[in-house]
């Protein structure tokens, strides 16, 4: 029979990392096991000089728990989040800390053939730069839109890879393990773990971007559906405006209310004379109007018009 050891440390160093500290009777609740084989798989975890103690829970009365942490710095994660234009990455401990600032840059996924060896180049020089040894690193995960099968780890929207998996090319240039998620899942997640959504059974999480996304929390877990695109409802099809989506059928909300379909409609506003405090028409208009800091003033009807559709795909 195989060794369980290791898989009972991951499962105890990833409940660290989601409550930060915890008390072994809690960890050995959360990970289903037995109070003494916690406490064995923590001894082993100190040892190791991965997990330490950090004081005695609050005093409810009896008698205060030892309460546990993970060793600061004892190791880290590449995290990037994308969208279709913009995508940005830092480095954070297992306390949930930024590391190094965040890295931000413009990345246009669209027909961009290019997309994923510009990625990899970024996230290389972002560890270069980090000055962390690769042993100190965990892995990196990514945040991207489109279509996304988490167990091959294949984006069918963007990032060609040349038939390879997006996660095993970007694992053979780094030489780090790769995990790739929909945009609006990890969103989803990261609310009901850290956010709005903490002790929630359901939730549900619109994401709106230059795409639209759902994230669904049920029965306090991430909900995949069966082939594992539950969510994308942004490709739910409401009107007959004969506008091809990205996913390859017409008239999709996401033809209508998508943050790329805003700008557009400004952008053609701007070009009949559309009273603005933008005075100069860019050439690269949609990617400015991507980046966080510029201020770009949007006629109220175009996001009362976005308002309606939206309403209109939830309700579907």
């Amino acid at each position: 029979m195989a060794d369980k050891t290791p898989m009972y440390k991951k499962l105890i160093l990833r409940e660290l990392y989601f409550s930060k500290s915890s008390s072994c009777a809690t960890l050995s609740a959360r990970i289903k096991k037995s109070l003494v084989l916690t406490t064995k798989i923590l001894n082993e975890l100190i040892e190791e000089g991965s997990v330490i103690e950090t004081g005695l829970a609050p005093s409810s009365g009896g008698r205060r728990p030892i309460m546990y942490s993970v060793k600061p710095g004892v190791m880290n994660i590449v995290a990037v989040a994308m969208d279709q234009l913009m995508t940005r990455i830092t480095i954070v401990d297992m306390h949930q800390r930024k590391v190094i600032p965040v890295e931000s840059f413009s990345l246009n996924l669209a027909g961009n053939r290019k997309a994923l060896p510009m990625l990899v180049k970024k996230i290389q020089e972002v560890i270069e730069l980090s000055g962390i040894p690769a042993d100190k690193l965990a892995g990196i995960g990514i945040a991207m839109p489109g279509f996304i099968d988490v167990t091959e780890g294949i984006n069918y929207s963007f990032l060609d890879a040349n038939g390879e998996s997006v996660t095993e090319y970007i694992c053979q240039k780094t030489g780090l393990p790769v995990f790739i998620d929909n945009d609006s899942s990890l969103i989803a997640l990261a609310e009901f773990r850290f956010g709005a959504a903490i002790n929630k059974k359901n939730a549900m999480v619109v994401n709106i971007n230059w795409g639209i996304g759902l994230g669904l929390i049920l029965n306090r877990e991430l909900f995949r559906g069966y082939n594992g695109f539950a969510g994308e409802f942004s490709h739910i099809p409401l009107f007959t405006n004969d506008k091809p989506c990205s996913c390859g059928k017409y008239g999709c909300l996401e033809t209508e209310a998508s943050l790329l379909v805003v700008a557009a409609k400004a952008q053609q506003a701007l070009k009949n004379g559309q009273v603005s405090m933008l005075k100069i028409f860019p050439d690269d208009f949609v990617i400015n109007f991507a980046n966080p800091f510029r201020k770009i003033l949007i006629n109220y009807r175009l996001i009362k018009r976005l308002k309606r559709f939206l309403t209109c795909g939830v309700f579907q």
